[in-house]
């Protein structure tokens, strides 16, 4: 009992641990993690991720996205983003989704934690920054997975792009954009401007 109330010492509220980070303070780690799962002090994310839920006068708070996911790939270098921020284009895309893409050097796959999904994928580059230049880009080559007329959003992606700056829109397709993008808004960045 002694070895699991020092394993329970070091545990933070609000921080997502992997197995492999409680070794250091638990000599049977597989029993400690039953245990304090059990007693809810923690909460199992999927294989090998566990959640030491933050309890408020709310009741307990899931972890924070970008906390979960620096947990998960044991790295800090990725772009959280969501179809979700499509919307605040205003390019005809209303929908909400349950689903968040992860851009990053490491991991691709479709995983959920909790009751959340996350889309990984392997990207060379990707902003540090969300910006309306990299959404408009990322919306495009994500076109397929709306659930909005894809003709009509379209449309209104290009005549937004018409407006917007050219060489932030420029940088934003050669450095971060697909096919589906390039092809799409190449008349667009090369269009001669008054």
């Amino acid at each position: 009992m002694a070895r699991l109330e020092y394993l329970r010492r070091h545990l933070e509220p609000g921080k997502v641990y992997r197995r492999k980070d409680l070794t250091q303070w638990s000599n049977a780690v597989d029993r400690h993690l039953g245990q304090l799962i059990e007693d809810g002090t923690l909460q199992k994310l999927s294989g090998g991720l566990y959640y030491y839920p933050e309890n408020t006068t709310f009741g307990n708070v899931p972890p924070k996205e970008d906390i979960l996911v620096k947990s998960f790939l044991k790295d800090d270098r990725f772009l959280l983003t969501s179809p979700n921020l499509y919307n605040n284009l205003g390019v005809g895309t209303t929908q909400l989704y349950n689903t968040r893409f992860v851009y990053n050097r490491k991991r691709a796959g479709e995983f959920t934690f909790g009751n959340r999904k996350f889309i990984f994928r392997i990207k060379p580059f990707f902003p540090e920054k969300l910006s309306d230049e990299f959404l408009l880009v990322d919306l495009i080559d994500n076109l397929h997975l709306l659930a909005e007329d894809h003709d009509k959003v379209l449309e209104k992606v290009l005549a937004k792009a018409v407006a917007m700056d050219k060489r932030k829109l420029k940088y934003a397709i050669e450095k971060y954009g697909g096919i589906k993008a390039k092809n799409a808004l190449a008349k667009v960045t090369y269009a001669k401007t008054a």
